[in-house]
């Protein structure tokens, strides 16, 4: 190469952009079509896309713009809507991930579930404590009960305390038999047959006839009110009745003395059974009677009577 000879070619048949000045199209530069600016160039590039290792050629995929800045910084390209004319106000909402200030995410209080589980297993064991001691004092409470013994202060025949109280304010109410009733129009006493109970098995007899009578004088009666007489007979097998009378004034209803139970007629040692009326008692003294009068079928005979 000598002075004012460039030589073969000249720098600008070296820039591979030569094809955009007038002087490198003049010497010859084209576009790339494989290379750099002149043939046989071997750099041969794709755009990005184009091809990916093992697979066909496919169309260059559609590029998209990146945001421009980093992260929290603003857009070039981006406005805020309130920053134009006519723009709405807008409020940003800050979502709670609930993390810690380092910015990681916050697990579960593993300390206060396991103080919780203590608490939890603490109650049941006191629970169970309390249950087991209050079980063994039912025990021992019914244990004692089942082997006290009466001391020496209290007999084994002896009645409750409660029982004793109860019978101290209670009326002692009078019974009589037969033999000490007093006896009128025919009626007698006898003791042929068994089954009475009256002192010594003697009842009242003779008392099938209009006008036989027995009386009873009650006495000792400590508060006036309704009462029940009850009456022991006895009857052959077939019913009977009488005229009940207190304080001279007749019952409503005559004294049944029906054949309860269905005994043989004619059988007055299998015939003995109870009956009750209701009777209003005076305080004091009254009178009760039992009367054979018309109307009455008095085949029978009396053994006790009492009031309740």
């Amino acid at each position: 190469m000598t002075s004012g000879n460039n030589g073969a070619s000249t720098p600008e048949d070296d820039d591979p952009f030569g094809y955009l000045y007038a002087d490198g199209q003049a010497n010859g530069a084209q576009p790339p079509s494989g290379g750099y600016g002149y043939p046989n160039a071997v750099n041969r590039v794709r755009a990005v896309g184009q091809r990916q290792y093992g697979q066909q050629p496919t169309a260059a995929a559609p590029q998209i713009p990146q945001q421009q800045g980093g992260y929290g910084q603003p857009n070039a390209h981006y406005a805020a809507p309130e920053t134009h004319p006519g723009g709405a106000t807008t409020v940003q909402q800050t979502s709670y991930s609930g993390g810690s200030g380092n910015g990681r995410g916050r697990g579960p209080n593993t300390k206060g579930l396991l103080i919780g589980a203590i608490a939890v297993v603490a109650a049941v064991v006191i629970g169970i404590s309390v249950a087991m001691l209050g079980g063994d004092d039912d025990k021992g409470d019914s244990n004692n009960d089942a082997a006290s013994t009466p001391t020496q202060s209290q007999s084994a025949d002896s009645k409750p305390s409660s029982d004793s109280s109860a019978g101290a304010g209670k009326e002692e109410l009078p019974k009589i038999d037969a033999k000490a009733l007093r006896l009128d129009g025919g009626a007698a006493t006898a003791s042929d047959f068994k089954g009475a109970k009256a002192d010594g098995g003697v009842y009242v007899t003779n008392f099938n006839q209009v006008g036989a009578k027995v009386t009873w004088s009650v006495s000792d009666i400590q508060k006036a009110g309704t009462y029940r007489l009850y009456v022991r007979y006895g009857i052959p097998g077939k019913d009977a009745n009488a005229t009940l009378l207190v304080n001279g004034t007749a019952n409503n209803q005559p004294l049944n003395m029906e054949n309860f139970g269905g005994t043989p007629e004619g059988d007055w040692e299998k015939g003995w059974k109870t009956t009750w009326a209701n009777v209003n008692l005076n305080k004091g003294t009254n009178t009760v009677e039992i009367a054979c009068n018309e109307g009455n079928q008095c085949d029978l005979v009396l053994d006790q009577l009492w009031v309740q």
